[in-house]
């Protein structure tokens, strides 16, 4: 590479950097301030928030503390702790879009949806909510390749590929001063860490704020079973399901929409007329051009849903 390439390397690099920073207020803000306690060490810190010591050397990353002439800590230092964060989507926006706002480039729009178990080519739902892995900014180093880097935030010098395509480098070498990201795609918090990131001035954009993720990730398993439910006519089990699952937590729109239209179908064959109209209500304020065709809607949902229906 030549040393006008590598400056363009660094120059682009610190241009993503800058946007990320501007995305976030700070690559920080996805993290979360640790006061070093007397007889702590890294590893010790690293095993009560991840469950594994040997992610001290994200802690030593994210605290420029190898850059400071080594990793020795002290009572009372403050130390980040890299998290996930999390974003609620309005619903519609594309994972390019977010992509672009939250991780700087559109490019990885494939990465982020992968992170959160999902194909980049289908839009983003209502309510939503989107899990941002930590984007760690390594300072490379004489002698640096991306398959040291790999296998010492990543813990696998395989995963320097990941690297290459995140940054854009196309193969290209690493020289002294070159910043390389390093999105940390495997990273969670122990319960011990979540309380503790909770205690964040930031919540909601914190793996402590991360509750509506789990409860939405838990209503995909579920859904289905509610759905069985009331095919196979369990529709006192279906009322009972549908209701823990509206209880756990803040849903997608399109989740509460198929909720809502279990429950409307399981209030009916229950003979309930005021919790139908209300199921339906809810089901209709989430999917407004549902239709409800006579021909293959019964008329008790259709009457409770207020809908004319023939004698």
């Amino acid at each position: 590479m030549t040393p006008a390439r590598a400056r363009s390397l660094s120059l682009g690099l610190l241009t993503t950097t800058v946007s990320l920073a501007v995305a976030f207020t700070a690559t920080q803000a996805n993290a979360f301030v640790h006061i070093v306690k007397p007889g702590e060490s890294l590893a010790r810190i690293a095993e009560r928030m991840y469950g594994d010591a040997r992610m001290e050397t994200i802690l030593v990353g994210a605290n420029a503390l190898d850059a400071q002439g080594g990793s020795v800590i002290r009572p009372g230092m403050r130390l980040d702790v890299p998290a996930p964060s999390h974003f609620r989507a309005v619903g519609g926006e594309t994972w390019a879009e977010l992509s672009s706002s939250f991780l700087g480039d559109p490019k990885r729009a494939e990465v982020l949806a992968r992170y959160n178990q999902a194909n980049a080519w289908v839009a983003v739902a209502p309510g939503q909510e989107i899990a941002l892995p930590y984007v760690l900014t390594h300072t490379a180093a004489d002698g640096d390749l991306l398959s040291s880097i790999a296998r010492r935030y990543l813990k696998d010098a395989n995963q320097s590929w990941q690297l290459d395509i995140y940054n854009g480098l196309q193969g290209g070498n690493l020289h002294r001063g070159d910043l390389v990201l390093v999105p940390l795609l495997d990273l969670t918090l122990t319960e011990e860490g979540r309380v503790e990131a909770a205690r964040g001035v930031d919540r909601e954009r914190s793996e402590g704020g991360g509750a509506h993720l789990d409860a939405q990730r838990r209503a995909e398993s579920e859904i289905p079973l509610l759905l069985a439910d009331v095919r196979g006519g369990r529709y006192v089990d279906a009322v009972a399901r549908g209701n823990r699952i509206l209880g756990s937590g803040e849903l997608t729109g399109p989740q509460l929409g198929r909720v809502h239209r279990a429950l409307l179908e399981a209030y009916v064959a229950l003979d309930a007329p005021g919790a139908a109209a209300g199921a339906c209500k809810a089901w209709k304020s989430h999917e407004p051009t549902a239709p409800l065709d006579p021909m293959r809607v019964s008329p008790k949902i259709r009457a409770a849903c207020g809908e004319p229906v023939a004698r």
